[in-house]
């Protein structure tokens, strides 16, 4: 009796063993992916906060995220990101590692320069047509991202710096064409962190339409009573082969006192060639209750090889105020700065 069981115990275990490996055969391999980038920046105006002044040593001239460093060869970050669906189940986790990973790398030697979860989620397909999602996601919101391969120019937006980087939560999504969907979630109160200050009290939804091949548009809005409420709209529109037209604009406001900011970006791109095109973004940024404003230009070539892609930028700040600084310290109302980036994605 004993055998006839240990033989039949055996069978099952070899049955399960087969199936197993039936399935690890027939399921879909682990996708790994990323970006590696690293680049120079030269400030104008030779300004470079010195250790011990009145300006935080790393701190940039112009203050939007990223490429902060002046007069130094410098990194980005190394960005990994894992991704797997089997059936209708998938998860995305993606860690980066580098001041550019993180929304505090503004100055060097703070968290910024320690890895950070960029996306760290899972979803499943109910119908081919809705899925739904919760966990640590990038955001929905404007036009630019945190990983370099994902935009044309190197330094970011005034839009890109002051909104929302990533979002806590859960979301659902319903595709009812492939031209148009529609997405509804919950949030965290606190952008940019997967822990929430109170509770979880934003919420956000994002309309997304495709009026022809080619040209897309995002109607996108995040609210809550501890965040504030920002309107944003995102389109893009591949009009020929060599001539691609980007637009991004948004209206934030805090939750109390009415501060916050409103601004429109746009990013016309010429492609020269399938490895040189020519980039212009075009920005105007102003903060609410009085504050200033800042006309902002940037002049960006990508000059690909293979997976690298080399990146030459111009770009010059004007604002309302002296919100900039010479290089002896004493404000001025202008800023200008070249770089030029290389980015290898994986």
């Amino acid at each position: 009796m004993k055998k006839r069981l240990l033989l039949l115990s055996f069978f099952i275990a070899s049955a399960f063993a087969a199936s197993a490996q039936d399935s690890t055969k027939t399921d879909p391999p682990l996708t790994i992916s990323g970006s590696v980038d690293t680049y120079f920046k030269y400030d104008f105006s030779g300004f470079k906060a010195p250790a011990g002044g009145p300006i935080a040593p790393g701190s940039s001239n112009i203050q939007t995220s990223f490429g902060n460093e002046q007069n130094s060869v410098s990194i980005g970050m190394i960005d990994l990101a894992l991704k797997k669906k089997v059936g209708k189940a998938a998860f995305v986790g993606e860690l980066s590692f580098g001041p550019r990973g993180s929304y505090q790398s503004i100055v060097p030697g703070s968290a910024g320069e320690t890895f950070n979860i960029q996306n760290l989620y899972v979803s499943y397909d109910v119908t081919d047509k809705f899925n739904l999602t919760g966990g640590f996601m990038a955001t929905f919101i404007g036009y630019e991202v945190i990983s370099p391969v994902g935009n044309f120019n190197y330094s970011t937006s005034y839009l890109f710096t002051n909104g929302p980087f990533q979002n806590a939560g859960f979301k659902a999504t319903y595709a009812f064409t492939d031209r148009v969907s529609l997405m509804a979630g919950v949030f965290n109160d606190s952008w940019n962190s997967y822990i929430s200050n109170v509770d979880v009290s934003n919420f956000g939804a994002q309309l997304f339409i495709s009026p022809v091949k080619g040209w897309t548009a995002y109607l996108n809005v995040i609210t809550g009573p501890v965040s504030g409420t920002e309107f944003d709209f995102t389109t893009a529109y591949q009009i020929t082969d060599m001539f691609k037209l980007g637009l991004n604009a948004a209206d934030y406001s805090t939750a109390h006192g009415g501060n916050g900011f409103s601004g429109v970006a746009v990013y016309p791109q010429v492609a020269a060639s399938k490895s040189v095109s020519f980039g212009l973004r075009g920005e105007y940024f102003k903060l609410k209750n009085g504050g200033p404003d800042v006309k902002a230009f940037t002049l960006t070539s990508n000059i690909k090889a293979g997976p690298l892609t080399i990146i030459p930028e111009f770009r010059i700040d004007g604002a309302s105020t002296e919100q900039f600084v010479k290089g002896n310290l004493t404000p001025t109302k202008t800023a200008s700065q070249f770089l030029i980036a290389a980015v290898y994605a994986f």
